[in-house]
């Protein structure tokens, strides 16, 4: 990795993507930093500190680097380009019009991006509104239509421009720009992570105990990007034999491929969509301003992550298996809409190939998707030991910090998209200098 971030920098193009890309960032971080303007910071910082808040909104808060905690222009970060995104390309499965878009080419792909970017306006306006109502139902905000306008309009424009900012990413950086939005984000809140690790665990603690705090908290995060490392490179290798026939006069094909199959097809998706499901009821009930008692309390109580492996209540922890439950679905549904077998077994036979000991058209479609149902349980079951590591240390310990197995399957696989990003970058300007020689 060093040496191809060292090798990138002796190259003027690439080095001059790289500090377009760090430029960009240093932009983001500074407007998490700006406050939305009439609104009072550290009263919003207080009231996220509290315990109901800080469950609700932590997943918020960890993709928006704490921009969320200082109601900053940038506390609605990406997440609403990134939710369009997603029914966008849902929404290609159901609407015939957006599967022909999306089949169209180059310019087809530019006519869904222009519709992901009004829908992305659309869903920061109302986001935006809504938190004005929530806030101003607890009477943390004060409701006027001056004050609305301002908040709404501050929020709207600022994730506009981070949607903006990871576009200019993508054609004049490195890597994906919403990815590296989310990266730098995470990263952000790291080093307060550590602080608080330091002095919840070894700040007036023997040496031999702050000795062992520390072996247990590099091993667990170690073991957890370890983790990520595997799944995230883990493949299946479907070997494709294509058929000789004559062209002319030559005798072409019989060549040997294969077909890469990842073993964690979803990402990290099923995770985000499995958390948001589970955030959204605490989220409600927080901008009612209201508490709930009995068995509902205690199933809202039980849908925070935040009360997993908590040794005052187990009961909580049962929350743990509707997680498990929306993770594998989420897995088994992304990768239904984003993997068509019907479509590749087709598409090899009209080229010609076929899988070795499987006979071309219904079968090989029959195969993919025999082979497609193992793969996306283990990497579900992957994903899911990845997420509940940290939950598991944070509830038995009490460490309360933002970064989980979310996060660092992020870190772990924008940086790895980066790196091969550069590095065929660099065999592109090898080549481009053979041929010029």
């Amino acid at each position: 990795m060093f040496k191809t971030v060292r090798e990138a920098f002796r190259v003027k193009e690439i080095r001059r993507r790289i500090f377009y890309v760090v430029l960009i960032l240093v932009i983001v971080r500074v407007g998490s930093q700006i406050p939305v303007p009439g609104v009072n910071r550290e009263f919003f910082s207080q009231y996220f500190q509290g315990n109901n808040a800080n469950d609700a909104f932590s997943f918020l808060n960890a993709f928006t680097g704490g921009g969320f905690d200082n109601f900053s222009i940038f506390a609605l970060s990406i997440t609403p380009y990134i939710t369009a995104s997603i029914i966008v390309q849902l929404l290609t499965i159901a609407i015939p019009k957006l599967e022909e878009l999306q089949r169209d080419g180059e310019d087809g792909r530019k006519k869904l991006t222009v519709i992901t970017r009004f829908l992305t306006v659309a869903l920061s306006l109302f986001e935006s509104i809504a938190m004005c109502i929530g806030f101003g139902n607890q009477m943390i905000l004060n409701i006027s239509a001056t004050k609305v306008i301002v908040v709404v309009a501050s929020l709207t424009a600022g994730s506009t421009l981070q949607m903006w900012l990871g576009e200019q990413i993508n054609e004049k950086g490195v890597g994906n720009g919403i990815s590296m939005v989310l990266l730098i984000n995470i990263l952000s809140r790291v080093p307060q992570d550590m602080i608080t690790l330091y002095e919840n665990f070894v700040k007036g603690k023997t040496i031999a105990r702050a000795t062992l705090a520390w072996v247990i908290i590099v091993a667990v995060i170690l073991g957890v990007t370890v983790l990520t490392l595997i799944l995230n490179g883990a493949e299946r290798r479907i070997p494709v034999q294509y058929s000789q026939k004559m062209v002319g006069r030559r005798l072409v094909g019989g060549q040997s491929s294969h077909i890469p199959l990842k073993v964690n097809t979803g990402g990290v998706i099923p995770i985000i969509f499995a958390a948001s499901i589970m955030s959204f009821p605490g989220i409600i009930i927080s901008f009612t301003g209201k508490t709930v008692k009995g068995a509902w309390g205690r199933f809202i109580s039980m849908l925070s992550s935040g009360n997993w492996f908590n040794r005052s209540d187990w009961f909580l922890t049962l929350g743990l298996i509707i997680y498990i439950v929306l993770v594998v679905f989420f897995a088994y549904f992304y990768t239904s809409i984003t993997f068509n077998p019907i479509e590749v077994a087709d598409n090899m036979k009209k080229s010609g190939g076929f899988i070795p000991g499987i006979r071309p058209g219904k079968a090989t479609e029959a195969y993919l998707n025999q082979v497609l149902k193992y793969i996306i349980f283990i990497g579900a079951v992957g994903l899911v030991i990845v997420a509940i590591i940290p939950y598991i240390f944070n509830g038995l310990f009490n460490a309360d910090v933002s970064f989980g197995g979310t996060s660092l399957i992020i870190i772990v696989s924008v940086i790895l998209e980066t790196l091969k990003q550069i590095e065929s970058m660099m065999l592109v300007r090898n080549y481009k200098g053979f041929l010029e020689n």
